[in-house]
């Protein structure tokens, strides 16, 4: 941290992160997102990648040149810096930013890291008391730690995916949990070491991994195979825990329904004109009504198949249950609420609007920070580059992709 950022930290009235810089040497999600939600607390986070662009510029393409669906969501709010730092120029620049920055963010294997010369004992020679956010597939103290691993492969180690769907073969989960998981846990480890470094002086090296996240996610199904009580089989939408816990077909549409605990369970076998079950032993506790959950379901699917999604919706909601329809990613754009959670992040007035989801987290932090769009490649790279103050080279323009990048030339 800059001399006078943490004095600025304690004091601070806009966002509580200013005056801490990043560097986010990270691709696709995981330290992206985990260098983005910093971001949203106010620091100043440098995204910096190859003057042709990283891979992951363009996932989920919606129609604007080198910025996808992904790109757009990880790297709001950042600055775009583009250089080579393979090159001896390139890396003498990224020396000089090293030594002003307070984090530095990376999600490479443990022998990657090392080759890149990106480990905690070479950063710490520039900056000794630099912080190093490190994420990789698996735990850098492991056998496995130089393997390359994805967002799939926790899933399926875990043992989430053979749980997951109906049983025919093991699902992936939609979305990339894991990796949205493990970047939230790493921006909340990386801030303990902020805090740390505020107290000590000292730096350190935070670990994560996405093995380590899929497995904290299914630690309680594992405590109990572990302990022999039971082997769970995949049950599709049901819940493992409770019941009815499901999603059920309406005349039009789909329809989840959740009941747990004894006065829900109460209220819906009211409401089902079947109280009787309420003293069934089969049903008798949360876990019970899970072990039998296929014949609550039963019950509940056919109240529902002579029922539209509205009046399946009314009933229980008078009953006071939690149930929603399945909605279709278009039908989720337009539902009531939607806009509670969403910023527009269109860059051009009259443009599609861009909905980036900016207001999952509540702080006065987050509410004070401006939101930007995330950077065109090499958008603040002149100014970066102008602000190091290496001395050790001359730079040239260049064109990539139609976007102004700077390359570091031996001078």
């Amino acid at each position: 941290m800059r001399p006078d950022a943490t004095a600025g930290m304690h004091k601070a009235k806009g966002p509580v992160l200013s005056g801490l810089r990043v560097l986010d040497l990270g691709r696709y999600i995981a330290a992206p997102y985990c260098a983005h939600l910093l971001a949203n607390e106010g620091a100043e986070v440098i995204r910096v990648e190859p003057p042709e662009g990283a891979t992951d510029r363009e996932v989920m393409p919606i129609g604007i040149d080198g910025r996808g669906g992904l790109y757009l969501q990880v790297n709001s709010n950042k600055k775009s810096l583009t250089l080579d730092f393979s090159t001896g120029p390139g890396r003498a620049v990224l020396e000089s930013l090293i030594k002003t920055a307070d984090i530095v963010i990376v999600n490479v294997p443990h022998a990657t890291l090392h080759k890149l010369r990106l480990d905690y004992e070479s950063l710490c020679a520039i900056r000794p008391d630099i912080i190093l956010t490190s994420i990789s597939a698996f735990d850098t103290s492991g056998h496995d730690r130089d393997r390359v691993g994805f967002d799939g492969t926790g899933q399926a180690l875990s043992g989430s995916m053979y749980l997951t769907g109906d049983g025919q073969r093991p699902t992936r989960a939609a979305v990339s949990y894991v990796d949205y998981a493990t970047a939230m846990s790493a921006a909340f480890a990386t801030m303990t070491a902020v805090i740390d470094r505020m107290q000590t002086g000292r730096g350190q090296h935070v670990r994560c991994s996405l093995m380590g996240t899929a497995l904290t996610m299914m630690n309680p199904m594992l405590m109990e195979e572990a302990a022999g009580y039971r082997s769970r089989k995949p049950m599709g939408n049901r819940s493992p825990i409770a019941g009815p816990s499901d999603l059920f077909a309406a005349t039009d549409g789909w329809v989840m329904v959740q009941v747990i605990g004894d006065t829900m369970f109460r209220r819906w076998a009211d409401l089902m004109g079947m109280p009787e079950l309420v003293g069934d032993p089969r049903y008798r506790t949360d876990s019970d009504r899970g072990e039998h959950g296929e014949e609550l379901s039963a019950i509940m699917a056919e109240w529902c198949k002579t029922r539209t999604i509205r009046q399946c919706l009314d009933e229980l909601s008078a009953s006071r249950l939690p149930a929603c329809p399945s909605l279709t990613p278009a039908e989720t754009l337009s539902f009531k609420g939607f806009e509670d959670y969403v910023e527009d992040i269109s860059e051009e007035e009259g443009g599609t609007p861009i909905p980036l989801v900016a207001r999952s987290i509540r702080t006065r932090s987050a509410d004070s920070t401006d939101r930007r769009m995330a950077p065109k490649l090499g958008a603040d790279t002149v100014d970066l580059l102008k602000g190091a103050g290496d001395g050790r080279g001359r730079h040239r323009k260049a064109q990539s992709r139609g976007h102004r990048v700077i390359r570091a030339i031996p001078g």
